[in-house]
């Protein structure tokens, strides 16, 4: 009976453990985008020497293929600063209704920070508040727009964290929207660059990183004042997209800037930088740009995660059809092969069944003839 117990057993330990190991996992991930990509401060490049900057992270990538053609610490989780805005505006762009008024509040003119001049009781459109955001990076903007959508300044934050998550931005917690130094707040060079491609993949967001001026409503409806974008990369850059800078005390100097030249876009994040970021990004870009054909892909920006499919979507004999209503083909089947197609069934399998056979035996040994049970009395 033992031996048989025992035999049982072993067979449903030797069924489940490959299984076991399967559901635990493959090992440890790599750093998201690639092996190369880690938070150490050494600078990753291949067939070119990129330029010395001050920054402490930095990426450069190409927005169109998502690969990485430098960096340095990209994972490094780091203050963010006023270039967190950036998943701000992804967020609030396509919830918010460009032609809607705001009117302006106490608490949006006495937030900490940068401002571009939201005054109590002053008329604003969404639009001019976005131009405000990017432009002078105001943080009176920020709170203005967030307050306009579901739960306001908390909403937003938890839709911001959740789409840094999709974007594969793991790195990325968020607490302020304005990217204040508040407790927590952390980005990584990494992150942001999958912000930019998000954003600049938006005509809107793409529109109001490019502006270089617009104009605000001076109180008491006296005329209005002249705003100009902080990102000098517009003005001085040939091919620039603009996008977003940063400053605080703590997080120093950030920066996310974008250009286009000779049919590539590439996108330049730096965070922790002393002083001369413009030029820090010119030199990367400048760099990236003369040695496009030479250098080698060091990692890639990971593609947003998908959406589930609509059940909807399908068209006959189960196929799904594409939005242009081109029908596509079904997907493949994966074949197995006989020690697979056992291990696949033994998955289907519920664990109280592998005790059922021994049980069943059991029964049978402790059933015993009725003729024998006379004797012994």
């Amino acid at each position: 009976m033992r031996v048989l117990l025992t035999a049982a057993a072993t067979a449903a330990l030797v069924a489940s453990g490959p299984l076991t190991a399967t559901a635990a996992g493959q090992g440890p991930q790599g750093p998201v985008g690639g092996d190369l990509l880690t938070t150490k401060p050494t600078v990753v490049a291949d067939g070119a020497t990129p330029p010395a900057v001050q920054a402490s992270a930095y990426v450069v990538a190409d927005i169109d293929t998502g690969e990485v053609l430098a960096a340095k610490a990209p994972h490094a989780k780091m203050r963010p600063a006023s270039t967190l805005k950036t998943l701000t505006a992804l967020v609030l762009l396509p919830r918010l209704k460009k032609s809607n008024v705001v009117v302006g509040t106490d608490d949006d003119a006495g937030i900490e920070g940068s401002k571009v001049g939201v005054y109590p009781g002053l008329r604003y459109t969404v639009d001019l508040l976005f131009q405000g955001m990017f432009l002078a990076s105001g943080n009176d903007a920020v709170h203005a727009l967030c307050v306009q959508d579901q739960g306001g300044v908390k909403g937003t934050i938890q839709r911001m964290n959740q789409t840094a998550k999709e974007l594969g931005a793991l790195d990325t917690t968020v607490t302020d929207p304005t990217g204040l130094d508040a407790d927590g707040q952390y980005s990584s060079a990494y992150d942001l660059a999958l912000f930019a491609r998000a954003g600049l993949a938006r005509p809107d967001f793409a529109k109001y990183a490019a502006t270089k001026y617009t104009a605000f409503p001076n109180v008491g409806n006296k005329g209005t004042y002249q705003v100009a974008n902080q990102n000098k990369l517009l003005f001085n850059y040939d091919g620039a997209l603009g996008v977003k800078t940063g400053y605080t005390t703590l997080a120093r100097n950030t920066f996310v800037g974008a250009a286009r030249r000779n049919g590539h876009t590439l996108v330049v994040t730096l965070m922790n930088a002393p002083h001369g970021i413009t030029t820090d990004a010119t030199n990367l870009l400048s760099w990236t740009f003369k040695n496009y054909d030479q250098l080698n892909p060091v990692g890639t920006l990971v593609k947003p995660a998908a959406a589930p499919p609509s059940k909807a979507a399908s068209g006959p004999a189960g196929r799904k059809q594409s939005e242009s209503g081109t029908t596509q083909p079904p997907r493949s089947r994966t074949v197995l092969n006989p020690g697979q197609a056992v291990q696949s069934l033994v998955v289907r399998i519920p664990p109280w069944a592998y005790a059922a056979p021994p049980v069943l035996l059991l029964g049978l040994f402790l059933r015993r003839p009725r003729a024998l049970r006379r004797r012994r009395h």
